[in-house]
């Protein structure tokens, strides 16, 4: 078992964002965390990388993430967050090498480096390694992310949606990457995710999050259907099975009618 969430709970202030959050993540498997804007998605990614402070339980590798030393957490869970937070004016080269920095002590080693030089091959941004993050896409620019929480070499992936802003292509080649790593790696990963068919379709289990609280846990194609999307999206949508997985077309807004 990569990580285990029992009871999470976590407030700004007074206000609740995330209730009695449970759920287990397993080896090789891809987790996405659904649910309408202002739910709790990305709340509940940062407390499990302890950059907020949860009540409840938290283990990974079974070991209390309150345990962890910065440095080990740091070699445990890697962070892909939503927006960059990095200088642009970096190499794709240097960005990727900031992964292996809680393993790096005075200077970077020949390891180091083959190890990112693997990864970027791997990645098929290799041919990008000396151009700077200015002059790469948002689909390449993403994978150039990955590639720098992969060279942590973690046992929980982390991603803020990692989709966002891209176009179909990239979608979808980000999407069968993230699988299949976490596969040929068997490590865990959660992505906090809006798109519901790259869900259903990437995603071995689903949770589904609404104001802050889990509504159900489980296969996309056991929980997406019409009745759970009004409940938890306020809108009707068509659900259709292809290859089984679900397809969903949303409609429209519950209550409104289109002219």
């Amino acid at each position: 078992m990569i990580a285990e969430v029992r009871n999470l709970s976590f407030s700004y202030n007074e206000r609740v964002v995330l209730s009695g959050v449970s759920f287990a993540l397993g080896d090789g498997e891809v987790l996405g965390v659904v649910g309408p804007n202002g739910c709790g998605k990305t709340t509940l990614i940062k407390c499990l990388d302890r950059i907020l402070i949860a009540s409840g339980e938290v283990t990974i590798r079974e070991k209390t993430l309150s345990r962890y030393s910065s440095e080990e957490l740091a070699r445990t869970v890697a962070y892909v967050p939503q927006a960059l937070s990095i200088g642009m004016a970096m190499t794709v080269l240097e960005v990727v090498l900031m992964g292996r920095r809680p393993y790096v002590r005075w200077s970077v080693s020949d390891t180091d480096l083959s190890l990112v030089t693997a990864m970027l091959t791997r990645l098929d941004i290799g041919h990008l390694a000396f151009r700077k993050l200015t002059q790469v896409s948002g689909g390449e620019r993403q994978k150039v992310m990955i590639a720098r929480a992969l060279v942590q070499d973690p046992s929980l992936l982390l991603l803020d949606e990692p989709t966002s802003a891209l176009d179909v292509r990239h979608q979808l080649e980000v999407m069968s990457m993230i699988r299949n790593i976490t596969r040929e790696r068997n490590i865990g990963a959660l992505m906090a995710i809006h798109d519901l068919n790259l869900a259903a379709r990437f995603c071995d289990t689903i949770i589904v999050l609404h104001q802050g609280r889990v509504v159900a846990v489980g296969s996309p194609a056991s929980l997406l259907n019409p009745a759970l999307i009004e409940q938890v999206y306020g809108v009707t949508a068509i659900v259709k099975n292809e290859g089984g997985l679900p397809y969903i077309l949303p409609v429209e807004p519950v209550g409104v009618r289109q002219q």
